[in-house]
């Protein structure tokens, strides 16, 4: 087997170096980088910096709610590889237990609820809105960031992880980590061509073959699920047709999984009218879509805000763009939070609410989701 190839991307600035390590995992290739050069709480103002070249490459976090601090560094060093991240899983991880339920389940059902009495009201703007829980776990032991992704990207056939210190959102986020594997890519940009692939509307993944064929199959059947879906694709249209000469949209999602979820998705591909704008400023644009946020997405973020509250970086976005500007972001679903004494973690899943949703499968959905971090972690809840 040839080795991948690596290319080293190296700031033509001299500073400091030191500095925990980021990663982003992806089928065709991953990126690592080290020390911080640079940091920004601010995330247009680490998008301008970019596009001024006054840094060379940026890497980091944006959070849920874009106007709270964002974690983004100018790297000393940038690695690119051809090859998915190492994915050798660590044995003997700090062993971990389900410390709370936040909400309780029964409070999540009250939450869908009341967004369905909404959602199923002809006078009322909103047509979907996404709800997450999350769950808070404890180790006896300092979990290592790394070990957990190493877990992640070994258990997902397409090799998709990411680990980034959040330590430059400020003191509130100091020394917290961000790990996960998510599926859903927020915007790709090479040169002038973009591409996203956006996911809503989802099913859960059976042993059994022919079942579980048959539920990708009912799910890329389903009224509910399209509408879901079509709410997200519309949303991410309207955002990127102005910036584009070329705008590649397939009429009908299509099937796509990882080893937990079936999901609906709809590859987008187009080409930038601006070849100044980088992917950050792609990412600013598109961010929340309806898939972690809901349409329209002042009403859906503020329903969210009032029964949630802050979401930190869950359903936000992490990647990196180079000094050219071109780069990758991820949503950030599927994830975890490591605090800072590396003993508490805090898992997030949520799932998209419209009229005809079910709220007993709502909850069911989001312990689905819950699994890709628990069976990283060796956590049976």
């Amino acid at each position: 087997m040839p080795a991948p190839v690596v290319a080293a991307i190296t700031p033509h600035r001299a500073g400091p170096v030191a500095g925990n390590p980021f990663v982003l995992s992806r089928p065709q290739g991953s990126i690592r980088a080290e020390g911080v050069l640079r940091h920004f709480d601010d995330a247009v103002e680490a998008a301008d910096a970019l596009r001024a070249g006054d840094v060379t490459a940026l890497t980091g976090a944006l959070p849920f709610d874009p106007d709270t601090p964002a974690a983004f560094v100018e790297p000393g060093l940038l690695w690119r590889s051809d090859k998915p991240w190492r994915s050798v899983p660590t044995e003997g991880l700090p062993h971990c237990e389900v410390e709370q339920r936040l909400p309780a389940e029964d409070e999540h059902l009250a939450r869908v609820r009341t967004a369905l009495h909404r959602l199923r009201d002809d006078a009322d703007p909103l047509r979907k809105v996404v709800l997450a829980r999350m769950l808070r776990l404890r180790t006896h032991d300092r979990l290592d960031p790394e070990a957990l992704l190493r877990n992640l990207v070994a258990a997902d056939p397409a090799g998709n992880g990411y680990c980034v210190d959040l330590s430059a959102a400020g003191s509130d986020s100091a020394g917290q980590w961000l790990v996960g594997s998510s599926p859903e890519v927020l915007i790709r940009k090479e040169g002038r061509a973009i591409s996203c692939h956006p996911l809503a509307g989802s099913a859960r993944r059976l042993d059994d073959p022919l079942a579980d064929w048959e539920s990708g199959r009912t799910l890329g059947e389903s009224a509910k699920n399209l509408d879901e879906h079509r709410y997200v694709v519309d949303a991410i249209r309207d955002r990127l047709a102005p910036l584009c000469t070329e705008l590649d949209i397939p009429e009908r999602p299509t099937l796509t999984h990882t080893p937990q979820l079936w999901h609906l998705g709809t590859p987008i591909r187009g080409m930038l009218a601006d070849t100044s704008m980088t992917a950050l400023d792609l990412a600013l644009a598109v961010h929340p879509t309806p898939a972690i946020c809901g349409t329209p997405t002042r009403d859906a973020y503020e329903t969210i805000s009032a029964l949630e509250g802050d979401r930190g970086f869950y359903a936000g976005a992490v990647g990196w763009c180079d000094e050219r500007g071109d780069g990758e972001w991820m949503v950030t679903i599927r994830c975890a939070r490591i605090d800072a004494d590396g003993t508490g973690i805090t898992a997030y899943a949520g799932g998209g609410i419209v009229a005809d949703s079910v709220p007993e499968d709502e909850l069911a959905e989001t312990a689905t989701k819950f699994t890709t971090i628990l069976d990283a972690l060796g956590v049976t809840a």
